[in-house]
């Protein structure tokens, strides 16, 4: 069995994507720019706040500096954590997976949000003291599809004198980027259909793809780690 665990975290845990995108719209909106629900989630979704500013000020026609960049980030923050606060969907399953790889060995975050909103999320769902270590924005330089974030979970976990743990840690992601950045890493990964595709996700490089997290039990995992690592 996987003696690690690396979960993104919109998207898989916490269906936010329209508090991101609405966020995301009324900050741009003060800066004369449009963004359509079609396009964030078509072509924007895998960014991180940074990158996601970036692409969309610059597909618009700008060039935004990085002190502005920032500054938009910490327009959003505010923004997102309010409409958190009051209603945050999680998916069916999320809790009760992670405790049970938890059970089974470190669990960590690996995700494009901002530390807090990864916080407030694991509050709602129950389940911070059942995660080890958090990758967050705050902590890279680049999003994903760069495999950095697990690149930094990985090294966390090997300085802690779990390197084979991590290197065989797996990845549960639903974004093609996120998926992308795991197999760059060299971590095997399983998706769950809540953003794209089963099709696409196995063109991704999923080495299997559920429609739910309730789908990846016991038997999965222990069928999977037999055909990757006999």
């Amino acid at each position: 069995m996987f003696p690690a665990t690396f979960f993104d975290f919109n998207g898989v845990l916490v269906n936010d994507e329209v508090v991101h995108f609405e966020t995301f719209r009324e900050v741009l909106a003060g800066l004369g720019v449009a963004l359509s629900e079609h396009d964030y989630l078509h072509r924007y979704l895998g960014f991180d706040d940074a990158g996601a500013f970036r692409a969309i000020l610059e597909d618009a026609g700008q060039k935004p500096s990085a002190e502005q960049i920032a500054g938009l980030i910490e327009a959003k923050r505010p923004l997102y954590m309010a409409r958190a606060r009051q209603n945050l969907p999680t998916f069916a399953g999320a809790a009760e997976l992670i405790k049970r790889r938890a059970a089974a060995g470190p669990a960590l975050i690996v995700s494009g949000a901002l530390r807090d909103e990864i916080e407030l999320g694991l509050e709602v769902l129950g389940v911070r003291s059942s995660i080890l270590h958090i990758v967050a924005a705050d902590d890279t330089q680049a999003c994903k599809p760069d495999p950095e974030g697990y690149l930094l979970g990985i090294q966390w976990l090997a300085e802690r004198g779990q390197e084979a743990a991590a290197r065989r840690g797996l990845v549960i992601e639903d974004s093609l980027a996120g998926v992308e950045a795991a197999k760059a890493a060299g971590l095997p990964c399983v998706g769950v259909t809540h953003t794209y595709s089963q099709d696409e996700l196995s063109k991704a490089g999923c080495d299997a793809v559920v429609d739910s997290l309730v789908g990846i039990d016991d038997a999965l995992l222990t069928a999977l780690f037999r055909r990757l690592y006999g």
